[in-house]
């Protein structure tokens, strides 16, 4: 039946490469040259996934002050053309972008143990109804049941809203999300969570969210992002 559905796919609708308009292939909007281009995350640190020129076990911040979470995963790092999609998915409600995306992040073999439970980095209320969806928690849903991991939408709140990431250095994300995340009252948490995001810059972000989590008892928090940024800002 799939082969079917994709057999008619192609006929009423073929795929088509979202970044240069060629013909896609293997079942995305991609070309074969464009998929080449996405830069793969193959050499970065155990701990942050850092991008790295030769492989180590740890960068050099990590090694100088370890993150609160245990293990990171992002198969991509942040550039051409894979930011592209990704502000186009982010910021211009392109959900066509946002479906290449994950599935190019469904294809990636994860490297950690599977979590007990997913929990996508959420939103704050008025910057969900601003955007309209949560760009992290969509790529999640698909990458979870490929998995065979459960996903909670409802345990990590945001109650606090804060300022855009984008504008600050280091130190200001830091301060910027510092007491902006906390639990649902009343839910009982695995031993292994991971958090996913769709891009990690600094990982100010995931390591809130990994802190309120390693305060509840989680014993094990992995971070999950789409693409980890070259180098952190500030």
């Amino acid at each position: 039946m799939d082969a079917w559905l994709e057999r008619l796919q192609r006929f009423v609708q073929p795929w088509r490469c979202l970044l240069c308009a060629a013909s896609g292939a293997a079942g995305i909007d991609l070309c074969a040259d464009c998929m080449a281009e996405m830069p793969r995350n193959r050499s970065c640190c155990s701990r942050c996934a850092l991008p790295l020129a030769t492989p180590a076990a740890l960068c050099g911040e990590c090694q100088r002050r370890a993150p609160p979470w245990d293990a990171a995963w992002a198969p991509f790092r942040y550039g051409w053309p894979l930011d592209r999609l990704e502000a186009r998915y982010k910021f211009g409600a392109d959900l066509a972008a946002g479906r290449v995306l994950s599935t190019l992040w469904q294809r990636e073999t994860c490297p950690l143990p599977l979590p007990n439970l997913l929990l996508a980095v959420p939103l704050h209320r008025g910057r969900l109804r601003q955007r309209g969806y949560n760009q992290a928690l969509e790529l999640a849903r698909p990458l979870a049941r490929q998995r065979g991991v459960p996903l909670r939408h409802d345990v990590l709140q945001r109650p606090r809203r804060t300022e855009a990431q984008t504008e600050l250095d280091a130190l200001g994300r830091r301060r910027n999300v510092r007491g902006a995340f906390a639990l649902r009252a009343g839910i009982a948490l695995p031993a292994h969570v991971a958090l996913l995001d769709d891009v990690m810059t600094t990982g100010a972000t995931l390591a809130e969210c990994a802190r309120v989590l390693k305060r509840a008892g989680v014993q094990q928090v992995d971070v999950w992002a789409l693409a980890r940024a070259p180098s952190p800002r500030g």
